[in-house]
């Protein structure tokens, strides 16, 4: 317990910890209304669109890669919304388009220029202990931004996600809450991608969310306890990281996991 204490004393251990944790609080958040509309595979198609966009800042020879990945991954989730909007498709069909298309145009971005390989393979896989000060900053101000946002909006969005017909007579703006709400993921997606990379982000998304809507009888009881979750398994994943000296993203989603099984068993019939 007391080398435990000594780790956390290291201000990388500290970043990586908070860092963790605000990634965990406001994906806990979102992924609720994520899970509740169906929407678990937009995580995915979003996070892959992130690195198509950061391999083409590297590319670009751009300082901050993240912002070309913000706007990138964002035309992605508009699309998506757009597609599903415009056509008959469903959810996962317009999703998978993008998530193709993102990876593809990733992957030829890095075969493009090989001397920023070590760098996409951080994105994809994540590197949480390896957050820097800047980065740290930007998930700062995106976590109040966004859960400011998703408390303002928190009626609406509950209303448009369990009956959208009824709340669009009733005059809420269906179609510009799931706009907004495609744009949200993508920002906090794009700020979160190096906690734990672009192929296990969506579990941030989906597995607390998941888990707590298995046990819960309210959509706010579903929120709390889908933070919980979240905080709980970020702290331990990063423990257990330590002790076992894996990669902390797997151990954070991998205890995240094993909460969803214990749900699972206690679940709601």
């Amino acid at each position: 317990m007391t080398e435990l204490w000594e780790v956390f004393q290291l201000p990388f251990m500290q970043r990586a910890l908070l860092a963790g944790l605000l990634v965990a609080l406001m994906s806990s958040v979102l992924g609720v209304f994520v899970v509740q509309r169906g929407l678990s595979f937009l995580g995915d198609g979003l996070a892959h669109a992130a690195f198509g966009g950061v391999a083409l800042g590297l590319l670009l020879g751009v300082e901050q890669p993240l912002w070309v990945a913000l706007l990138f991954t964002l035309v992605a989730s508009l699309g998506i919304a757009w597609v599903r909007d415009r056509t008959q498709l469903s959810s996962d069909t317009a999703i998978g388009i993008f998530f193709a298309v993102s990876v593809a145009l990733g992957v030829m971005f890095v075969s493009l220029e090989t001397e920023y390989s070590v760098d996409a393979w951080n994105l994809l896989f994540g590197s949480i202990l390896g957050i820097g000060r800047e980065e740290l900053l930007i998930i700062m101000g995106v976590t109040p931004l966004s859960l400011g946002l998703l408390g303002v909006l928190w009626g609406r969005l509950a209303y448009a996600t369990f009956d959208a017909e009824l709340a669009q007579t009733d005059g809420v703006r269906v179609r510009g809450l799931e706009y907004l709400l495609f744009a949200l993921a993508a920002v906090i997606i794009v700020a979160s991608v190096r906690v734990v990379g672009a192929i296990l982000i969506a579990a941030y998304l989906v597995i607390p969310a998941a888990s707590a809507r298995l046990v819960s009888r309210s959509l706010s009881g579903m929120t709390l306890l889908s933070v919980v979750f979240g905080l709980v398994g970020t702290a331990a994943g990063l423990v257990l990281s330590f002790f076992l000296e894996v990669p902390s993203g797997s151990t954070i989603i991998l205890t995240q996991a094993a909460v969803f099984v214990v749900a699972a068993v206690f679940a709601r019939r």
